[in-house]
């Protein structure tokens, strides 16, 4: 329990450190505690898988599960070759990670493709047993009849009879029935449809993905074949598929017809027992780069550079065209025969081999480049091509600011020598140049950098804020070398409850300056707090006092952790007065753009903070002085530094409540010398800082009060006046 009572104490020093009639209500704890650790207890996220899908196989005796087909990679997802172009991500090598072209085709389950029994009936189909048929007719006789072709191929339609009909087109079975009605009927009208189609048995044999037998409608074609069989497998051809057909070859399919050019006129339908054969893979090559779809290329017959940059979908739009490059397998090796340009061979006897690999090259960045900066609408970077004058440049950069000083800019030159490069300094007279004068329109070569200066003392206008206890409150617009008189003059001045002691004038420079002061000291503390800390805890003598320094360390993290919070008002200590007491003093300083002034009301009140039994603010009475305060909060507490009790100025100063052996202190209010303690006025804050000799890690540290009280006054205050 004390241990924990210390670390409550060091908190309430912290906030007395940083303590002020502004601060101190914007920091009220800095907790400093052992850390607690807990358990992570983990957790099992139970995934949602995706449904499994299952093609089924019909064979006799049994149906077998083809194994789970996964969609393919959403290739939209990756970026392309031009975006990655125009984001400048390119890289100069040519990628040969590569995967044969077309079989991703089949990685996509048939069941995301429209069933074939879906599909209408054309007039070229041909009936067989199993079809069924539908007969509709009205006029004077009405009647419908559903009928299935039985295995001897016939049909049976009451008092028509029974009709052979396997193997008409379904144009020829129309006219068939309706010459058979017209025997028996007259003025009639007939429809004929087919219901329930009849399945097909078919075989893929070879290099299938799945080979076996399959149930298919009788609509299938030999692309719905394949897409049951999940396609030829990566030994599979993609360009010599066969039909058998009673012992004869029907029709050799070549897939890249109908990947490459959407060409189906080889797709013919099936009839039952065909058998579809994938024979093995043919010659393959690569080709990779700047082309339009970059893969593995099965070869089919002799075939040029040309022509297989054309079956990758042609050069893409990045390509550099002046070079190719093939590598060859010669002699159990990888070798590059072939490196020409492209464009001369386009219409060269030049074939590839199988296990070639084509890489087309992209474009290189362009590095050439001018400079401009300054006056001008569009600073930056500009592409360099001769002949290209300053003239060029201006315009390309959307011409001059109308603040630019278009007598003279600056044009810096590189030259390269054999001892190194060499400056050279080359005024231009803009105004000239831009007329068209040929002695001022220099021309630019490569890396020159043109700068256009602004008329001389060209500054946009600037602003300042004041708010407050003055008449005409807002952000004002300041002239070169205006002071802080001339503000608060055109402000209307203070109105009547103004407390010109507690003004608050804050400056973004010394915000900078005092953020950066601040990381400073906090660095500088964080390297003696944790200078040992690591050592202690490796050379413990017990595992205790090993756990009790690592707690210890926690606590120091945590305090640095909660410094480095901290940050900077740029607050500058100044004696406001009326504008003309003001004039001509040390305090009356030159404005600067963004500065903030803040004029309070009178709080009418002292506050007092740290090591006393009752933190509060108390109302001020004129000619007391801090030990007064100090015995309305209870006095001292048994951890009170008496001894460096300061108060925090409502201007933002900050001084000892005594000084020197006399103890003697200047009380303005009443023009004297006061015995013993500091001068006490409305809106201060009376600091009472705590012995710090009661943590070890704290005691250690030689100048820890003092950078605590840094870091405390530059965060809200600051002493020097600027």
């Amino acid at each position: 329990m004390k241990y924990k009572n210390i670390f409550i104490t060091i908190t309430l020093l912290y906030i007395v450190m940083c303590a002020g009639p502004l601060f101190a209500q914007e920091f009220q704890t800095i907790p400093i505690s052992p850390v607690t650790r807990s358990s992570q207890q983990s957790s099992a996220i139970e995934k949602k898988q995706p449904p499994q899908q299952s093609l089924q196989s019909s064979e006799q005796g049994g149906q077998g599960l083809k194994p789970e087909l996964l969609p393919a990679e959403n290739p939209s997802e990756a970026p392309s070759e031009f975006e990655e172009y125009i984001a400048g991500k390119l890289s100069l090598t040519v990628s040969t990670n590569l995967k044969q072209f077309g079989y991703d085709l089949f990685n996509r389950p048939p069941s995301t493709f429209a069933p074939v029994g879906n599909v209408p009936v054309g007039p070229g189909y041909v009936i067989g047993p199993g079809d069924e048929i539908k007969v509709s007719i009205w006029g004077r006789v009405e009647g419908q009849w559903d009928v299935v072709v039985d295995r001897d191929g016939n049909i049976s339609i009451p008092k028509i009879g029974t009709l052979g009909v396997s193997g008409l087109k379904f144009s020829e079975l129309r006219k068939l029935l309706h010459k058979q009605f017209s025997k028996y009927y007259r003025v009639f009208e007939m429809n004929v449809s087919m219901g329930s189609l009849r399945t097909i048995r078919v075989y893929v044999v070879g290099n299938a993905r799945y080979p076996g037998s399959y149930t298919l409608s009788s609509l299938s074609t030999l692309i719905n074949a394949l897409f049951e069989a999940g396609g030829p497998n990566k030994t599979g051809t993609m360009r010599a598929i066969q039909v058998k057909r009673n012992g004869k070859t029907v029709v050799r399919f070549d897939m890249y017809d109908f990947l490459l050019k959407g060409d189906k006129t080889r797709d013919i339908r099936l009839m039952p027992e065909d058998v579809i054969f994938i024979q093995p893979v043919g010659p393959l090559v690569a080709i990779a780069g700047s082309v339009n779809n970059p893969a593995i290329y099965e070869l089919k017959g002799r075939t040029t550079i040309s022509q297989l940059i054309e079956m990758a979908g042609g050069l893409s739009d990045v390509a550099f065209k002046g070079r190719v490059q093939i590598e060859r397998i010669i002699d159990h090796s990888r070798q590059i025969v072939f490196e020409s340009d492209l464009q001369k061979i386009r219409d060269k006897d030049i074939a590839v081999q199988a296990g070639d690999v084509v890489k087309i090259f992209q474009v290189v960045k362009d590095e050439r480049i001018v400079k401009l900066a300054g006056a001008v609408q569009r600073e930056g970077e500009y592409g360099f091509s001769p002949p290209m004058t300053v003239r060029d440049l201006i315009s390309m950069a959307g011409g001059l600011k109308y603040y630019a000083y278009d007598k003279e800019a600056e044009l810096t030159r590189i030259h390269i020598t054999n001892e190194g490069p060499v400056t050279e300094k080359i005024m231009v007279n803009l105004g000239k140049a831009l007329a068209g004068d040929p002695d001022s329109n220099i021309h630019l070569q490569e890396n020159d950098y043109l700068f256009v200066r602004a008329i001389p003392e060209w500054r946009l206008y600037q602003t300042v804020v004041i708010e407050g206890e003055v008449r005409f409150p807002g952000t004002y617009t300041i002239k070169r070398g205006e002071r802080l008189s001339s503000l608060i003059e055109r402000a209307g001045g203070f109105t009547d409850k103004a407390f010109l002691k507690g003004a608050v004038f804050t400056r973004k420079r010394i915000e900078a300056l005092q953020q950066q002061q601040i990381e400073e000291m906090i660095d500088r503390l964080e390297r003696e707090l944790m200078s040992t800390g690591t050592v202690r805890i490796a050379t413990a003598a017990s595992s205790k006092e090993a756990r009790l320094m690592q707690i210890e360390t926690d606590q120091k993290r945590q305090f640095i952790a909660k410094l480095r919070t901290i940050k900077a008002k740029g607050r500058v200590a100044i004696r406001m007065e009326l504008p003309d007491k003001l004039r001509g003093t040390i305090y009356d300083i030159e404005l600067e753009d963004n500065d903030s002034i803040y004029i309070p009301t009178d709080p009418q009140t002292v506050q007092v903070i740290g090591s006393v039994y009752n933190q509060t603010a108390f109302i001020y009475e004129k000619g007391r002085n801090s030990k007064f305060y100090i015995s309305l909060a209870g006095g001292y507490t048994d951890n009170a530094d008496s001894a460096n009790v300061y108060i925090l100025k409502a201007n933002g100063s900050a001084m000892k409540s005594s000084r020197g052996f006399t103890g003697l202190s200047w009380n303005s209010e009443y023009s004297r010398w006061d015995i013993g303690a500091g001068q006490v006025d409305s809106g201060d804050t009376i600091v009472v800082p705590e012995k710090l000799e009661g943590i070890a890690w704290m005691r250690n540290i030689k100048d820890i009060t003092q950078i605590l009280y840094q870091i405390a006054v530059t965060s809200g205050v600051l002493i020097a006046t600027f």
